[in-house]
């Protein structure tokens, strides 16, 4: 945890770059601190994905309109603050990534940041040590 899942219509891919969009985005959630001025996620953690949505239907059915949801999940116990500023950050680097398709077509785009209680969180990982000695 965090994830970062991204919905979008699938005319949006011969429009812009969503691996660069997913990197961006993971760059902008290990950026964010907490409120002690540390880092919010843990490197070994972070994961961002996108999905094309190969059906959906946007505003009156107009196959020029597209979407773009993005959801954050985290773990339980940061601030409200500390979730405005990750949301702030993530919808601010998606602004400036997608701009020049805002330019092109109408998009509706969300972002929420949700905080969970799970009843079942297993993992298994072999990430985080690879990432203990680096200092952001």
């Amino acid at each position: 945890m965090p994830h970062l899942v991204i919905l979008y219509t699938g005319q949006l891919e011969a429009e812009t770059d969503m691996s660069a969009l997913c990197r961006s985005l993971a760059d902008s959630m290990l950026s964010v601190r907490d409120d002690a001025d540390k880092p919010l996620f843990p490197i070994g953690g972070t994961r961002v994905y996108a999905y094309p949505a190969p059906h959906y239907a946007v505003a009156d059915g107009s196959a020029d309109h597209a979407f773009i949801y993005m959801n954050l999940r985290m773990a339980k116990g940061r601030s409200i603050a500390t979730q405005q500023r990750v949301g702030d950050a993530l919808l601010a680097c998606a602004k400036a990534h997608l701009e020049p398709v805002f330019a092109k077509r109408h998009i509706g785009m969300t972002i929420q940041v949700e905080e969970g209680q799970e009843s079942f969180d297993g993992k298994h990982n072999n990430l985080h040590p690879l990432f203990q000695n680096v200092l952001r």
